[in-house]
């Protein structure tokens, strides 16, 4: 286990003994304190809760592989939360427990979000463990619309490379865009919607600090601006679908308006081949002299290609197939 201190306001992180990270848990008025554990659980890991002195019964689950997301209030201005962030395309979970006190994150492997927070820590030099709090869970919502952001981007892109010209790849690609969107929202909802009726609880409290409240309706608009994103490129993938939908219709509409030009030109040619083509006596007795045979068998066809051709022209059908070429090829 890597523990990190910082003291605040001040901001300034460094790595700590066990020992000493307790000791100043008990005594400081506000701390930031991270754990970093293993990757993973090594057999007989102790809790974090009892290793760090938090001797309380709450808070077995902290750090606790497969924990599910939460967000509550323990009392005696306390909360807990396992909040979900995206990080190299992957959902991780923080644990953080939060107290008038102190602020403790929990996780597994190393966290660019651990290491985002505590770089804005000299700029932002929050004023009590709440407020760092509300830092990182907007750190975390920004994860999120950054992943749902970067998402959309590539399915508008990828509608415009459809209608400049259709590939097979495309639609890998946009499978692939529609899993992420359906990660996104199956990992954020449950915490939204967990976060969202925890704080509306305090905010409704009315011995809530105004600036706290301030925070959390902050953190409540920003965190339904990320939902909205998420839903939105949700909806694009499945416009992308739509589209590219659409498109293979639209071809197999201009092939199937072509065999039926095929069809109309070719089919009094087989009628007259395979009419001219039957043994009745009066075809193989009468009709035995040249010119017989290129009027009726040649001129005929001749007659009937030049009207399936002059039919077309007068209906436009070949003017219609040019402009639906060079629209495809454009």
């Amino acid at each position: 286990m890597i523990i990190s201190v910082a003291s605040m306001p001040e901001g300034t992180v460094r790595r700590t003994p066990v020992s000493e990270a307790r000791e100043r848990l008990s005594e400081a008025r506000f701390l930031y304190v991270d754990a970093e554990l293993p990757e993973e659980a090594p057999p007989g890991e102790q809790p974090v809760a009892h290793v760090l002195g938090l001797e309380a019964e709450d808070l077995e689950w902290l750090g606790r592989e497969g924990e599910a997301t939460r967000a509550e209030f323990l009392g005696y201005g306390s909360a807990a939360f396992v909040i979900p962030a995206i990080e190299a395309d992957q959902v991780i979970h923080l644990h953080v427990v939060a107290t008038e006190r102190y602020l403790l994150t929990v996780h597994r492997g190393p966290a660019g979000l651990v290491k985002g927070l505590t770089a804005r820590f000299p700029r932002e030099r929050p004023p009590d463990a709440v407020a760092t709090l509300f830092l990182l869970l907007g750190e975390a919502l920004e994860t999120y619309r950054r992943s749902a952001l970067q998402a959309l981007l590539e399915v508008e892109d990828l509608e415009d490379e459809m209608f400049r010209q259709r590939a097979p790849e495309q639609l890998y690609r946009l499978a692939r865009l529609r899993r992420t969107a359906a990660l996104l929202h199956h990992t954020y909802l449950p915490y939204h919607q967990a976060a969202e009726e925890a704080i509306t609880r305090r905010v409704l409290n009315p011995n809530f600090p105004q600036e706290r409240q301030r925070l959390a309706r902050e953190y409540q608009r920003t965190s339904r601006l990320v939902l909205m994103d998420i839903e939105a490129l949700q909806e694009a993938a499945r416009r992308g679908f739509v589209t590219y939908s659409s498109l293979v219709s639209g071809e197999q509409n201009g092939v199937i308006n072509r065999l039926a030009i095929v069809s109309t030109i070719f089919l009094p040619l087989s009628f007259l081949t395979g009419f001219f083509g039957m043994n009745f006596a009066y075809l193989t007795d009468e009709m035995e002299s040249k010119a017989v045979f290129w009027l009726l068998a040649v001129g005929l066809q001749v007659v009937f290609l030049a009207g399936a051709l002059y039919v077309l022209h007068r209906t436009r059908i070949w003017r219609r197939l040019h402009d639906d070429k060079g629209f495809d090829d454009q």
